[in-house]
């Protein structure tokens, strides 16, 4: 790479005196511009030696990759005439941009939050759609499955039971989850959401009727009159309980002394968040959830297909924001009072602008002749049918425009049919083409009709209209380019990278990469790879090579190995910004390491403490090099187990 040329070729893309304030991380530039609608995206998504672009929280980020970002850097700082800067100083100048607000700061929480217990939540949301297919009447006649066959009575009470317990006791789990994001001890915050489940207490679920008919039973606490109220699949108070419990918990650190510390803090932010739950915190934040759902229930019996059409429309859009990752906060509180509300109206919605964004990108596999947008098409296209929409609209709709816009009609179109028929959903799950396994029995016909009506229009609008456009913005334009970079090597240090087995990192549980909450690594855009989430502190060689890449923020390495194998270690997500607080580094660039060899080490819980992800990223930076790049089928692995296996380089 001529990382001069690519510095002089991004700040020309930039505009000439755009960069206001330039940092990098491992694998990418991140960049605070003055003014963003001068980027000439085209001239970024057509330079081979970007590997992608996308915006974030102030920040227009270009994707690079490790060992040629730190250069590419260097050059841009002289060239753009801007001082050097560090990630934070980078994220301060954002937000004295404004380009970071209260509304997207609440909504990272909230994602922040309810991310991690999604798990749960879609296992019992499923688990409670088998149980309504077994226990629903005219699915497959006038009886149930239940009545028809009494012998499965008994599965299907136990299916029942899974199902209710990750709602039934949701505040145990937000609980856990929101006093971590608040800087607590997630054990105390599973502990506060027990107490307000208590069995001694009156059901959630049944609060507004025994106030109603009297039979609430009080505490006498010095003459105040407390109500014994349960807070059974309640989502609010929990969230404002934990955030009052994690600040406790905090100042009582503070102000303790340590040989006291572990004995008392933990007692008095729980019994002072105890009362103060019971008293104050637990019934305004009631009254705040009760408002909010009968709110959401009054607006969509209001607007019903008008409002879910508009919904469905700019539902897409709202994804583009961020705004959706509140959407399981509301939802889960739907669900949680379906006696009350019937289900879920969102769930409907998001699969229908999932399915219309697929579709229209499987329209551009169709259309276009390029074999780099066509590969990524046809597997965005997919992904974005099963529910992953990021890579699809990110990285083909929106580039071309029209595309999403289709997709945006489409999903409108099906959503006011949504609405006719009133489709709900009963559990979350895939919001995909198979969502269907998670929407009230008798609409399951209604919201399969509007599945093929948001394909079949999204498909159609997308392919006509790019019928005209095609020779502007699908074009062969760089199918000559890409046959010559296949051919040409890859690597710096082989012609012909040879099939080898690369081993773990670090000892910990094997996680997926399209799972890591960082968009970058998730849809492989550096490369295929697999995350560890670790169990141990120490990061070790997981091939014998030359270390190409070790920065001063010790957060990530770069080996090429002996056989050709290009690998990036990434230790959390974003910790560029600790500047290498929490790590250690035994390792410098140009150093020998053989397999097996100790690079550094880290510091997982006071990784975790300042609110950053601790999870391993590997990644195969040369992935194109090889016919395949596949991760071997672990659950758990120690360091220097095989992990990841490549072969078939393109010319063997």
């Amino acid at each position: 790479m001529n990382h001069k040329k690519v510095a002089e070729e991004v700040n020309q893309a930039l505009g000439e005196g755009n960069i206001q304030a330039a940092a990098h991380c491992a694998t990418r530039l991140r960049l605070v511009l003055k003014d963003p609608s001068l980027i000439d995206h085209a001239a970024l998504d057509n330079n081979d030696d970007v590997k992608g672009t996308f915006e974030a929280n102030g920040q227009f980020q270009i994707i690079i990759g490790p060992g040629d970002v730190n250069k590419v850097y260097a050059e841009l700082i002289q060239i753009a005439n801007v001082k050097e800067a560090s990630t934070e100083d980078l994220k301060a100048v954002a937000n004295a941009n404004g380009k970071s607000n209260p509304v997207m700061a609440l909504v990272k929480v909230l994602s922040d939050i309810f991310v991690p217990i999604i798990p749960a939540l879609v296992a019992g949301g499923l688990l409670m759609a088998i149980n309504n297919v077994l226990t629903s009447p005219n699915l497959f006649g006038p009886q149930s499955v239940v009545e028809m066959f009494p012998s499965v009575k008994d599965f299907a009470s136990i299916i029942n039971l899974l199902a209710s317990a990750p709602f039934a006791f949701l505040p145990i789990l937000v609980g856990f989850s929101a006093t971590k994001r608040f800087g607590g001890n997630q054990y105390l915050g599973a502990a506060m959401g027990m107490a307000m489940v208590m069995p001694d207490l009156i059901n959630g679920y049944g609060v507004a009727n025994a106030i109603a008919d009297g039979s609430m039973p009080y505490w006498n606490i010095f003459g105040l009159q407390v109500a014994q109220a349960g807070y059974q699949g309640s989502v609010l108070p929990i969230v404002a309980v934990a955030w009052i419990l994690a600040n406790l918990e905090k100042f009582f650190h503070k102000r303790i002394s340590k040989a006291l510390d572990f004995t008392f803090t933990p007692m008095l932010a729980i019994i002072i968040t105890g009362f103060l739950t019971f008293i104050i915190v637990g019934p305004a934040m009631r009254v705040v959830s009760d408002g909010l759902t009968n709110g959401l229930v009054w607006l969509y019996n209001t607007t019903g297909a008008v409002g879910l059409g508009i919904f469905g429309l700019f539902y897409s859009p709202i994804v583009i924001t961020g705004l959706h990752q509140t959407f399981p906060a509301i939802e889960t509180t739907l669900l949680a009072d379906i006696a009350k509300t019937g289900g879920s109206f969102i769930f409907p919605v998001a699969s229908m602008a999932n399915i219309a964004q697929g579709a229209a990108c499987l329209a551009v596999f169709a259309l276009s002749k390029n074999k780099k947008q066509k590969g990524l098409a046809s597997s965005a296209s997919l992904s974005a049918m099963l529910g992953i929409t990021e890579p699809a609209i990110f990285g083909i709709n929106l580039k071309l425009k029209f595309p999403f816009i289709c997709g945006m009609i489409a999903s409108g179109v099906a959503c006011v049919l949504i609405g006719l028929f009133r489709v709900l959903s009963v559990a979350m799950g895939p919001a995909s083409v198979i969502g269907f396994i998670s929407i009230a029995p008798k609409s399951i016909p209604m919201f399969m009709l509007s599945g093929v009506v948001s394909m079949v229009l999204g498909f159609t609008f997308t392919f006509v209209y790019g019928k005209r456009k095609m020779a502007f913005e699908i074009t062969d334009e760089s199918s000559s380019q890409e046959a010559v970079a296949i051919n040409q090597s890859p690597t710096q240090g082989t012609e012909e990278p040879k099939d080898e087995l690369i081993g773990a990192a670090v000892a910990g549980t094997v996680v997926p990469l399209k799972d890591v909450e960082d968009q970058v690594f998730a849809t492989e855009v550096m490369g295929k790879g697999v995350a560890i989430e670790p169990s141990s502190n120490e990061i070790y060689a997981p091939v014998s090579g030359v270390l190409t890449v070790a920065y001063d923020s010790k957060h990530a390495y770069g080996i090429q190995s002996a056989d050709g194998a290009e690998i990036l270690v990434h230790i959390g997500i974003d910790t560029v910004e600790l500047k290498g607080e929490h790590f250690i580094s035994n390792k410098k660039v140009g150093e020998l390491v053989k397999k097996g060899d100790l690079l550094g080490s880290f510091d997982r819980d006071k990784i975790k403490s300042a609110g950053y992800d601790d999870k391993v990223m590997m990644i195969v930076t040369n992935t194109k090099a090889y016919g395949d790049v596949a991760v071997l089928d672990k659950g758990s692995v120690q360091p220097g187990e095989d992990l990841i296996a490549v072969s078939e380089a393109y010319g063997n």
